[in-house]
């Protein structure tokens, strides 16, 4: 079968593109090398089988050539990250919505009819909570004053204690989106899903947690903290950690990212019912923020992280997530342990280093 990958050239794309080509697909790729992604906007080395095509995804023209003979179509191509927020809203809004819907639109033309999609932890905003007393609750955001003490931890709406935070699944709603990225990968599964009611097709929208791996772009949005710790040791500088370092998060590997892909086009291609699909795609073993500073910076020979207390409205304190459903129904297990993971993230090399 033959597949198209939109976003192919990019992070998470090329380790996709390199596992489909191992598994016997025929590979496309449309990527617009945006140069928040690729600043050189030079196209990557990709599989000798794979195909290439430097378009935008607004270009309807440019989706019907390259969706000639494609049975199924991988949607990585986004703009990530919090940006500017509403400063970057037209941008994200663009490049995230209007493309999904060109890309709909011509897939519906062309009889495609399958899809993977690229979705975000982001649509969750925070964990579940559960109260000692009143059980499951959900705990207002946290507040100015609240930070600038130095008071973390959410708190139950009801009595005011303390609240642990429990992995959401995708049977849990999602939350009203805190930013302008958030907000377009929403509208992305609304999209996905209403294209799929109306034309019987089938997507399988994979919720990415915190990303990280080998060749990532440097200072890249992708993954948030791990990132930025990577970018601050590669300088030889101590990461900086926000809040109290104790905020949990799920990091997983982009190779595990990439094998869930794979497995999404294999379940997505097979004969299910129509509709849209929701699967976490996470490492199961969530860790504080301050943990992943101390691993990044012990890895790189970096000065131990420094615990600023700083803080961003907006926020999570901690989002961790069951990656059960995609390894009950996908049959996919991440693989990359968290220490050797990590360990070859530092080593590895920074796309996009100016320095």
């Amino acid at each position: 079968m033959r597949v198209l990958v939109t976003g192919g050239a990019g992070f998470i794309g090329r380790r996709t593109v390199t596992e489909l080509v191992r598994e016997g697909y025929e590979v496309r790729v449309l990527d617009a090398l945006l140069p928040e992604a690729h600043p050189e906007r030079v196209p990557p080395r990709l599989p000798d089988a794979t195909g290439f095509a430097h378009a935008d995804l607004r270009d309807a023209d440019a989706v019907r050539r390259a969706l000639e003979g494609v049975g199924l179509v991988v949607h990585l191509a986004a703009i990530v990250g919090r940006g500017r927020e509403i400063l970057d809203a037209p941008k994200h809004v663009g490049c995230n919505n209007l493309a999904t819907a060109v890309l709909l639109a011509v897939m519906t033309e062309a009889g495609v009819s399958r899809m993977v999609l690229a979705s975000s932890v982001a649509l969750y905003g925070e964990s579940a909570y559960v109260c000692p007393r009143h059980g499951r609750v959900s705990p207002p955001a946290r507040s100015r004053a609240d930070l600038d003490a130095g008071r973390f931890e959410p708190q139950c709406p009801h009595c005011g204690a303390a609240v642990r935070a429990e992995p959401v699944t995708e049977a849990d709603p999602v939350d009203p989106p805190r930013n302008v990225y958030a907000v377009t990968k929403l509208a992305q599964e609304h999209l996905v899903a209403t294209w799929a009611r109306e034309t019987g097709g089938r997507v399988a929208a994979l919720r990415y947690h915190h990303v990280y791996g080998p060749e990532m772009p440097y200072d890249s949005p992708y993954a948030g903290v791990a990132a930025a710790f990577r970018s601050a040791v590669a300088r030889g500088k101590a990461p900086e950690v926000y809040e109290d370092g104790a905020s949990q998060r799920d990091f997983v590997h982009v190779q595990d990212v990439a094998s869930a892909n794979v497995a999404a086009v294999r379940w997505a291609g097979a004969r299910h019912p129509e509709g849209l699909r929701v699967f976490n795609i996470a490492s199961g073993e969530p860790r504080s923020v301050g943990e992943l500073a101390a691993a990044v910076a012990a890895s790189g020979g970096a000065p131990a992280p420094v615990v600023t207390g700083r803080y961003r409205i907006g926020d999570a304190r901690h989002i961790v997530a069951s990656p059960a459903r995609a390894r009950r129904e996908l049959d996919w297990r991440p693989r990359v342990p968290f220490p050797s993971g990590v360990k070859q993230f530092v080593s590895a090399p920074m796309l996009g280093d100016a320095r």
